[in-house]
């Protein structure tokens, strides 16, 4: 089913509406969209609070898109210069046939950044004890639930035949669903995962998105007009990125999760370390900013398989490695 971003008032007061936090707000700064605010994004918070957008000579205003639809539509009316999102975005976007879009020019996180949590331990857990279960999948066509959906079939397993994918509910109120009694698995993001492992209300069993193989899962994408007119403010922004990814990469948990405590305000320090480590030990975060051509493919035979992609476009069409070859 094609995906249609829509520019419409409602989405527009959205922008307006939503949370925001800025490094510095100037006149000047790098308008940044992001899909939603997480710790999956960890090296991007270390950038902020290591300094290192304001070494590289650019100040950043950053703001909770809520959504790739919302994000896109940003980046296509210029109320953001970059949007941090999934590239499905950019592929339906293309797909519609929009001469002036904006094209992914680096890649943050390589796989799906949601745990597998179920209602009991299973120690060594394989997918082979669920069948005549039910997962809570989120809402159909979105990517953590066609990329759960991915991994579900092709370990054998058929919504309505042996397993039931329940689509009712929407990714953000899973956590509660599922704490409330509903379904035997759930895909959850960090904190949220280790905060049901914590209350006791059930067990992390497996990385989805070791289960799926790496793919494009959340890059950064720039609008035509920006890229066009501000192609160092880009290579700046993009270089600070990756600084804060190699801290991540190098650095402990606990280290990392001192840092980016101010921008999660209300979550624990406890909380926050864990899911720092388990994105750390899942391999989340690239360790190049180039999107890679057989990554990009696997999008798209996840979103093919979930039967939301009308026909499959060209990695050239959509990817621009220019600046991420610069920084590697």
């Amino acid at each position: 089913m094609k995906k249609i971003i829509t520019i419409t008032v409602a989405l527009l007061l959205v922008l307006t509406a939503v949370f925001s936090f800025a490094a510095c707000k100037k006149s000047d700064a790098i308008r940044l969209n992001e899909v939603t605010h997480s710790l999956f994004y960890t090296p991007q918070y270390l950038a902020m609070a290591l300094g290192y957008f304001e070494d590289e000579g650019v100040t950043v205003e950053v703001t909770n898109g809520q959504g790739a639809n919302n994000v896109m539509t940003a980046l296509l009316t210029n109320e953001a210069d970059i949007g941090l999102m999934g590239v499905e975005a950019n592929i339906y976007v293309f797909l519609e046939g929009k001469k002036d879009y904006p094209k992914v020019v680096a890649q943050l996180t390589k796989r799906d950044g949601s745990f597998l949590v179920a209602r009991n331990d299973i120690p060594n857990f394989d997918y082979k004890s669920i069948e005549n279960t039910t997962f809570l999948m989120g809402r159909k066509g979105g990517t953590p639930a066609m990329i759960l959906q991915y991994v579900l079939n092709n370990k054998g397993y058929y919504d309505g035949t042996n397993i039931t994918m329940d689509y009712s509910i929407e990714f953000g109120a899973l956590g509660p669903a599922f704490t409330g009694g509903t379904g035997d698995y759930v895909p959850l993001f960090e904190p949220a995962a280790s905060q049901i492992v914590k209350e006791g209300k059930g067990y992390i069993v497996s990385a989805i998105g070791m289960d799926s193989g790496e793919i494009p899962y959340t890059c950064y994408s720039v609008s035509s007009k920006f890229m066009n007119e501000h192609p160092d403010k880009v290579e700046s922004f993009l270089r600070a990125v990756w600084r804060g990814t190699e801290y991540a990469l190098t650095h402990t948990a606990e280290e990392c999760a001192e840092l980016v405590s101010k921008y999660f305000d209300g979550t624990t320090m406890d909380l926050l370390v864990a899911a720092i480590k388990n994105y750390q030990d899942f391999d989340v975060w690239m360790t190049s900013p180039i999107t890679n051509k057989d990554a990009f493919n696997r999008m798209q035979d996840i979103m093919d398989n979930a039967g939301e992609l009308v026909s499959r476009v060209s990695y050239e069409d959509i990817v621009d490695n220019t600046i991420a070859n610069k920084i590697k």
